[in-house]
């Protein structure tokens, strides 16, 4: 089997890419598979370390504004198919699958002007623009909210089958997980974070619960990765207002060991992003979500409203975060043990129990279909 794999810009979107191709090598060894994303985007680096072949295509997302940039994107958008053909036509893929962002728009329309079986893959609770102009071309649309199906029309393509994810997220247990770690199983633990390059308003709030909060409870421990672009500014605040001191207290550039420290967490407070709302849900963590506010289309606002109206989560926007509004919120969530299994059983419903393999499945019977 030939498979042809499209997503690309952010993690968000390789990811999910990643996990799919991933989990058709695992099922079929002998699989070949390729992905197509574009220049500028994380899978430059993703893919080829993952082992892949990456092809390249030139399109870019709208802006929201009339300006040249627009006008070559919607130029890009009209003619990158013809160069989505050409990659189709030298790998020959019995299968194309796409897990959204601009670049999977050309190379699905080419795929399924060709009569090749295609199919995408939304993460995020509010479908982006090139998912809903997707629709009429792909054979099948994944999604990982249920809500996210009524956005999409009733064609019947649409399948909810939660998010496909990398790594050991759901396969180890508190238990396990504390013990590797050293940390003691009647003490609270809370982690936090803020994505791979940081968020100068999570990193604040990190400070603030570090020297209003934990400092002051010694049964609660406490990690907080800053992110790449901000760990030496955050770390100079931290050593000025004597945090280091703290044994029960953690400043991290990056958290490497991800599933391990969230199957640990009582709590986790991070952005709200598609994929780390998948983890919290596989790992049936309760979590405080910061969204992102820049985020395009407000999506991360929409994914934390989405968990906060089932009682899945507790949303804070970035605008609330004053007057220790994290402080109190951390200290109700820890010292409230029904409300964390109520929360726990409620973000749980947006993890099946094997997202990859729901998705194999159903690629597997479309390309018998062919």
């Amino acid at each position: 089997m030939r498979v042809l794999v499209t997503g690309g810009g952010t993690g968000g979107h390789v990811n999910p890419a990643l996990a799919i191709a991933n989990t058709i090598k695992k099922n079929i060894p002998d699989a070949e598979i390729a992905f197509v994303g574009t220049v500028r985007g994380l899978e430059n680096q993703l893919v080829p370390k993952a082992g892949y072949k990456l092809y390249h295509v030139d399109v870019r997302g709208i802006r929201r504004s009339l300006s040249l940039y627009n006008i070559r994107s919607l130029w890009l958008a009209a003619v990158s198919p013809m160069k989505a053909k050409k990659i189709i036509k030298e790998f020959k893929p019995d299968l194309v699958v796409g897990t959204g962002g601009y670049v999977s728009w050309p190379i699905l329309v080419a795929a399924s002007r060709m009569k090749i079986p295609t199919a995408v893959h939304e993460s995020n609770a509010v479908p982006g623009l090139a998912v809903r102009k997707l629709v009429p071309y792909v054979d099948r649309i994944f999604t990982n909210f249920a809500v996210s199906a009524e956005m999409l029309g009733k064609s019947g393509k649409v399948m909810q089958v939660g998010c496909p994810m990398l790594g050991e997220f759901g396969n180890i247990s508190r238990e396990d997980a504390r013990k590797q770690l050293g940390i003691p199983f009647d003490s609270k633990y809370i982690v936090s974070f803020g994505g791979s390059l940081g968020a100068a308003a999570m990193n604040d709030m990190a400070i603030e619960l570090m020297r209003d909060y934990v400092s002051a409870n010694k049964n609660v421990r406490y990690t907080h990765a800053t992110g790449g672009d901000h760990f030496e500014s955050v770390n100079e605040r931290f050593l000025d207002e004597g945090l280091d001191k703290y044994e029960n207290i953690e400043l991290l550039q990056y958290i490497y060991d991800m599933p391990l420290r969230m199957a640990a967490a009582d709590i986790i407070i991070s952005r709200a992003g598609a994929i780390t709302i998948s983890e919290l849900a596989r790992q049936r963590k309760a979590a405080i979500l910061i969204p992102s506010p820049n985020v395009t289309d407000d999506q991360q606002t929409k994914n934390a409203k989405a968990l906060a109206d089932i009682g899945g989560a507790c949303m804070i926007r970035e605008h609330e975060l004053v007057n220790g509004k994290i402080c109190k919120e951390v200290a109700s969530l820890l010292e409230d043990r029904a409300r964390r299994e109520a929360m726990e059983k409620a973000i749980a419903g947006f993890a099946p129990l094997d997202s990859n393999k729901l998705i194999f499945d159903e690629l597997m019977r479309l390309a018998e279909k062919k």
